[in-house]
């Protein structure tokens, strides 16, 4: 099986991304090897992480690793500075403009750490669970972002100038979040291990989503459109 690297958050949609990569496309005769990242950036919901250690587990990653690296030296973002989440916004404001849960680069940073370890294990393709439909803003979630990234990593890699180019693969950046839903369905991810809360509630020592910042509205909203019983446990449920 020809390996691939996976960008595993522990959220939604990254789940669905390394499910997508091991099931295999119908262009191929078997599918992938799949090499799970996580990066551990000193995010606020870092339970994440947790979570993608479950996600790596139940889908059967052939290796999962966690990269640890300090954003919070620079802020910028309420996911990596003492700055509150944005709460109970409406649909229309959490698809305009900015949002400061934005972490400056972040996908930049993301990208580069995983072709790196593609290159090192010889694979030619790099996943990543970016979503261009309801990104929420997010400038690094954008097909111009990531066509460009391709191109950059394939002239600054020796992979990419010796002929053997890497691919930067999202299959999701054209679908809706009840289309992901019903993918990760079909593809058998279990997604009630995903974690996709901004600002968790620990409540006797047990991860409950806050059920009120813009991750979990667009979660809900996307089983609720995909008629699909939503796993996740909000507080205050």
């Amino acid at each position: 099986m020809s390996p691939v690297v996976v960008l595993l958050s522990g959220g939604l949609d990254s789940a669905v991304t390394l499910a997508a990569a091991l099931r295999g496309d119908h262009a191929r005769s078997a599918p992938r090897e799949a090499f799970a990242l996580s990066i551990d950036y000193g995010q606020r919901h870092r339970h994440e992480l947790t979570a993608a250690q479950r996600v790596a587990r139940q889908l059967g990653a052939r290796e999962h690793r966690t990269v640890r690296i300090d954003l919070r030296a620079f802020g910028g973002s309420a996911l990596t500075a003492d700055i509150d989440v944005p709460k109970d916004r409406p649909a229309h404001d959490i698809a305009r403009g900015v949002p400061i849960t934005y972490v400056p680069a972040r996908n930049l940073i993301f990208l580069s750490l995983a072709t790196a370890w593609a290159e090192v294990l010889g694979a030619q393709e790099v996943h990543v669970g970016v979503n261009a439909v309801d990104y929420s803003g997010y400038p690094d979630c954008r097909r111009e972002f990531i066509d460009s990234f391709q191109r950059t990593a394939n002239l600054a890699t020796q992979a990419g100038t010796e002929g053997r180019a890497i691919r930067i693969v999202t299959p999701l950046i054209d679908l809706s979040k009840a289309d992901i839903i019903r993918l990760g369905h079909e593809c058998r991810a279990d997604l009630s291990l995903t974690h996709s809360c901004y600002d968790p509630v620990i409540r006797n020592d047990h991860v409950l989503a806050c059920g009120r910042c813009d991750s979990c509205a667009i979660r809900r909203e996307g089983f609720r459109a995909a008629g699909v019983p939503d796993p996740t446990e909000y507080a205050g449920a």
